[in-house]
C-alpha cells in the first residue's frame, strides 16, 4: 500500500502509431482526462500520441489500463514516478503535424526506420566503449542539469535544431558507432532514423530513455552525471542510485555548483535558470536586479 506521501503518479509515455483524425481524438482524450480528474500535456498527430500526466494512484491506473484496452496502445510503454501532488497546474490535450519536431522535408517514420534498441544494461556497456559517439538529444539546457558522462552537448534549443547542428559537427564521422539518448526514447525513434538515413553506418538509442535507465535495478543509472530535466512542475529528477553521482550543474549567478532549475519571478521574463540555494535567495527568485527593479516598478 503506498505511502500518503506517494499517493500520485507521474505517467511519461507515447506511442507511434497511426490516428486518423488527430483533433477528434485530442478534443475526446481532454474530456476523459478530466473525468478522471488528470492534470499535464498531451500531443497527438496522425503518427501517434506523446503524453505526460498527474493524478492519484487509482486514477492513473485506470487511465493506463483504459489506454491499453484500446488496440492501438496495447503494447504502450509508461513510466511511472510516484509523487507527492500534480506535477502539473492543467490539462491539456493538442492536435500537431508531429508529436516530436523534427521540421524535415521529409518525415522520419519510426516504424519505418529506426535505430537499434539497446536496453539499459547494454547501454551502460556501450559507454565504456571508448570509439563511441554519444550524442545528447535534448535541449542544450536539459543537458546542462545533467546527462551522460563524455556525452556530446548539441547547442541547440529546440530539437528541430538538431538536423543542422549533425550536419554542421558531425557529418564527417558517419562510419563511426553512435549512441543516442532522451528523456523517455521517443526523440531518439525519430532522431537515430534520421542519422540513419544520413547515412550513419552504426546508430542505437537508448530504449525508454534516461527514466528507464535510471530505474533499471542492476545499471541504478550509472554514468549519468547530474540531475534528468523533465517537462513539469519537478523540473528535474535523481537517476543515479550509486555513489558516483555527481553535481554537474553550475548556478546562473555565482557558478558554483547546482542543480535546482527555477524560473525568475518575474513573469514577463520567466528565464529557467540553475541555481544555488543561496543566490536564490539572494536574488529573490530573480534572474537578475534588473528584472526584480521592474517587478518593484510595476508593483509601485
Amino acid at each position: 500500500m503506498q505511502s500518503e506521501a506517494s499517493a500520485y503518479q507521474v505517467l511519461l509515455y507515447y506511442q507511434y502509431v497511426e490516428i486518423e483524425d488527430p483533433d477528434y481524438f485530442a478534443r475526446k482524450h481532454l474530456k476523459y482526462c478530466q473525468s478522471l480528474n488528470l492534470k499535464g500535456r498531451v500531443l497527438v498527430g496522425k503518427e501517434g500520441i506523446n503524453g505526460t500526466v498527474s493524478g492519484t494512484v487509482e486514477d492513473t491506473e485506470r487511465y493506463m489500463d483504459e489506454l491499453k484496452a484500446d488496440e492501438r496502445f496495447r503494447d504502450m510503454v509508461f513510466k511511472i514516478d510516484e509523487a507527492e501532488g500534480h506535477a502539473f497546474k492543467k490539462m491539456h490535450v493538442r492536435p500537431r503535424e508531429e508529436i516530436v519536431s523534427l521540421k524535415l522535408e521529409e518525415d522520419v517514420n519510426p516504424k519505418e526506420i529506426t535505430g537499434n534498441y539497446l536496453e539499459p544494461k547494454e547501454f551502460m556497456e556501450a559507454l565504456e566503449d571508448d570509439d563511441v559517439i554519444v550524442i545528447d538529444a535534448r535541449n542544450d539546457y536539459e543537458y546542462d542539469i545533467g546527462h551522460f558522462r563524455n556525452a556530446i552537448r548539441p547547442d541547440i534549443k529546440a530539437f528541430r535544431d538538431l538536423p543542422d547542428w549533425i550536419e554542421q559537427n558531425l557529418s564527417d564521422q558517419k562510419d563511426k558507432k553512435v549512441l543516442t539518448y532522451c528523456t523517455g526514447g521517443i526523440r531518439c525513434e525519430k532522431f537515430s532514423g534520421y542519422l540513419m538515413k544520413k547515412g550513419f553506418s552504426d546508430v542505437s538509442q537508448l530504449h525508454g530513455g534516461i527514466v528507464t535507465y535510471g530505474k533499471d535495478p542492476e545499471v541504478q543509472g550509472k554514468y549519468f552525471d547530474g540531475k534528468c530535466f523533465v517537462f513539469d512542475d519537478r523540473l528535474a529528477v535523481n537517476v543515479n542510485r550509486t555513489d558516483e553521482d555527481t553535481v554537474v550543474g553550475k548556478c546562473y549567478h555565482c557558478e558554483e555548483p547546482a542543480d535546482t532549475y527555477i524560473n525568475c519571478a518575474n513573469v514577463q521574463c520567466d528565464k529557467l535558470h540553475i541555481v544555488c540555494d543561496s543566490c536564490k535567495e539572494k536574488y529573490n527568485h530573480y534572474c537578475s536586479s534588473a528584472c526584480e527593479e521592474e517587478v518593484r516598478m510595476i508593483q509601485s
